[in-house]
């Protein structure tokens, strides 16, 4: 998954105001213990990422 698609998705579920918001402050275990933003830093696939974050906030199937 490409970076752009990521946020476009983020943006989508979140909303242009809160996406980056969640991204930057969330931290969540399934990330070792990282924010969005840290773990895609640090090396993570996009579409991993955004796999934890549908299942850690329950994004609707079709959604994801």
């Amino acid at each position: 998954m490409r970076l752009t698609v990521f946020w476009e998705r983020m943006t989508d579920h979140f909303g242009p105001g809160y996406a980056d918001t969640f991204a930057h402050d969330h931290v969540m275990s399934e990330l070792g213990g990282r924010t969005v933003h840290e773990a895609l830093d640090a090396g993570w696939d996009a579409k991993d990422v955004w796999q934890v974050v549908c299942t850690v906030m329950n994004v609707p199937r079709e959604q994801r």
